[in-house]
């Protein structure tokens, strides 16, 4: 089972017991841009700049990444390209359910509803295999702490973490400042493994921050 980058943020995001997602806001920015860069190195989109846009739109084969690839489509809107930090700004809030889904889907996680007075349902997705989770912390764990060479798909993720403020986490155990510096260095040196994956990563950086810009100018006004 190859579990997609976005999927592994939110198998950070949720805690196992409880099923309830932390840190959810910047986990939706962070699936978001997984999502971008997983088209991307599959080679349905490109990067250029702080634009994007769709190279081939035939499936990849994945569930979840082709049903936002055909969601990027339809938002396109005949376009050639569109802004990174729109996209973002647009997908952040339905990423999250997007890839909770999925797992569920693949039943990593399983789905529990309960209704608060009695009247609002909630839903949480406390986990229900926990070797995809265990085999994603080891990989980090052997990268960021231990000094292993990353591959591309790891140096992504690592880059989006970096760039989200997920370090705590994908590390809830380990200081803080010593985790950022690692994974600072890891998305800014080894991510010239690959050019394209180097580029998509800062410019998706400087589109969140940018996104998060928008937001927070959309809440004062």
């Amino acid at each position: 089972m190859t579990i997609t980058l976005a999927e592994e943020i939110m198998l950070l995001s949720l805690d196992d017991e409880t099923g309830s997602a932390k840190r959810r806001q910047a986990a939706g920015w962070a699936v978001s841009g997984a999502i971008l860069l997983e088209l991307l190195l599959a080679g349905r989109l490109s990067i250029t700049g702080n634009h994007f846009t769709i190279t081939d739109p035939t499936p990849t084969g994945n569930a979840l990444l082709d049903g936002r690839l055909a969601t990027i489509g339809q938002w396109m809107r005949g376009r050639d390209r569109r802004r990174v930090a729109e996209w973002l700004v647009k997908d952040q809030p339905k990423a999250v359910s997007a890839a909770i889904e999925s797992l569920c889907e693949r039943g990593v996680v399983a789905e529990q509803t309960t209704k608060a007075l009695g009247l609002f349902p909630i839903r949480r997705y406390p986990e229900a295999d926990g070797t995809p989770e265990r085999e994603l912390r080891a990989r980090l764990h052997a990268v960021v702490l231990n000094g292993a060479v990353p591959d591309t798909r790891t140096t992504g993720l690592i880059a989006i973490l970096h760039a989200t403020k997920l370090h705590r986490l994908a590390f809830p155990h380990t200081e803080t400042d010593h985790v950022t510096v690692r994974m600072q260095e890891i998305a800014t040196t080894h991510s010239a493994t690959t050019a394209p994956l180097q580029s998509a990563i800062r410019d998706m950086r400087a589109a969140i921050l940018a996104a998060n810009v928008i937001t927070l100018a959309a809440v004062v006004s």
